[in-house]
């Protein structure tokens, strides 16, 4: 069985190889539908080079261990499996030049399955699963790649903060397609290429030759009911980290350039049907007073010249963390349904808008003080369910009472699940940011494997 797929993407031959050749690509084009994971790092194309994967097949998991076996730049590599679930696997990557800005990027992937006449009749599925992940790795290959070639600038080392986390990894991965240097910022013993930022105090020195530090690190507003003690958890989890962060970077000689900071649309509190730019007023409640003292947690670094900005991030979506993996199961066995009312605006955003965002913000010096960080089409909590469903083929039927929300997630139900934020992203807009995804239904698809 053979399955191939070709589309043109904005950049050489030559850079569309070494792009996939960088690190962080591999990754990057893990569909994030998909149960799989990567054992070790990448170690690079080069023939004998292996790749070990964990792979999950409904509820239980394989090996599976592909191996670089022809590599010839700029016009292809080949690896074929040497261990794992199928009977014969071979995938060439192959890049034609159609310009010298323009390149056709060819997938083809031959595959054997198991158990011979009866593993046959798995092989129609087995196709459609293959093509859903040649077409999302082709779509991610060509918009990183115009990612990059819009912001050309001097490569960076950037350090990162929360880098196992939803975002975090997707931003390191990108940022090494780019030719970054990223050094991870731990809360364990650090090892080569890491920098350890607490609990104790950072070295000095530690931040020498850091051109930017982003801060994703911070616990889950999600993560279970807030009780006081969980409260004070949230806020000196990003309160205190982000103070430790900011100023180790105003006592740092030659001091980074960049601090970008996570923040939350929290911080408006609930607003309605009220359009939130950046010069809104901050609002009322838990989350709001935890996002204003988390973005002046920053000030040292800001009095000491440090551009700083606070990234006010939406809903971000994803299957593989956050809102859009947690909806994702209820909704495919039919208990999708709207919150109380419906009416709440929800502020989204894909995660690779996120990326795109925070590199376009890494870049465009000029830029500071608070960004919105959402697509420029918000919509209701009922829409969403509605759209959410249409993807995944699924009724939405139900609704979930917002007094049965109160009583089961208590303050966290109106501050997390039902207020209403209508971010408007006014600095990314006007600056020149170029969404990938402005349409919700586009997005999901996109981020499920469902096409579009």
């Amino acid at each position: 069985m053979h399955v191939e797929h070709r589309s043109t993407v904005p950049a050489s031959a030559s850079e569309a190889f070494a792009w996939h050749a960088r690190p962080g690509a591999f990754e990057r084009l893990l569909p994030p539908w998909e149960r799989v994971r990567l054992v070790r790092p990448h170690p690079g194309i080069a023939e004998g080079a292996e790749v070990e994967l964990e792979v999950g097949l409904g509820p239980l998991s394989t090996a599976w261990v592909a191996r670089h076996t022809v590599v010839e730049p700029p016009s292809r590599f080949v690896d074929v499996q040497a261990r794992g679930p199928f009977a014969r696997w071979e995938h060439e990557h192959r890049f034609a030049e159609v310009s010298p800005e323009r390149s056709e990027l060819i997938d083809r992937v031959s595959f054997e399955l198991p158990a011979g006449p009866v593993g046959e009749l798995g092989e129609p599925f087995v196709r459609r699963k293959v093509l859903r992940m040649l077409r999302y790795r082709h779509r991610i290959t060509g918009g990183d790649l115009a990612m990059h070639a819009a912001y050309p600038g001097p490569r960076l080392t950037v350090a990162v903060s929360g880098s196992s986390g939803l975002v975090g990894r997707a931003l390191v991965a990108a940022l090494g397609t780019g030719g970054h240097r990223v050094v991870r910022l731990v809360r364990r013993p650090a090892r080569e290429g890491e920098i350890q930022w607490a609990p104790g105090p950072i070295a000095p020195d530690a931040l020498a030759g850091v051109d930017a530090v982003i801060h994703l690190a911070g616990e889950s507003i999600a993560g279970g009911r807030w009780t006081a003690a969980r409260k004070e958890r949230i806020r000196r989890s990003r309160v205190d980290g982000t103070r430790r962060l900011a100023e180790a970077i105003a006592a740092c000689s030659p001091r980074p350039r960049t601090l970008l900071v996570a923040s939350a649309m929290g911080i408006y509190g609930d607003r309605g049907d009220e359009p939130l730019e950046e010069s809104a007023e901050t609002g009322e409640g838990f989350l709001a007073e935890v996002g204003r003292a988390w973005e002046a947690a920053s000030d040292p670094a800001r009095a000491a010249g440090v551009r700083t900005v606070a990234m006010r991030f939406g809903l971000i979506l994803s299957p593989a963390g956050g809102v859009l993996q947690r909806l994702r199961l209820p909704f495919l066995l039919g208990g999708g349904g709207r919150l109380g009312s419906g009416r709440a605006w929800m502020s989204w955003i894909g995660i690779d808008d996120v990326v795109g965002s925070i590199v376009h913000l890494l870049a465009r010096e000029e830029l500071e003080g608070p960004v919105n960080v959402a697509a420029p089409t918000p919509v209701q909590n009922a829409e969403f369910t509605a759209v959410l469903g249409r993807v995944l083929r699924r009724p939405t039927l139900l609704t979930v009472p917002a007094g049965a929300l109160r009583l089961l997630f208590g303050e966290m139900a109106d501050e997390a699940l039902l207020a209403s934020n209508r971010l408007v992203p006014g600095v990314l807009e006007r600056s020149g940011y170029r969404f990938r995804h402005t349409d919700l239904e586009s997005a999901l698809r996109h981020l499920l494997g469902r096409g579009g």
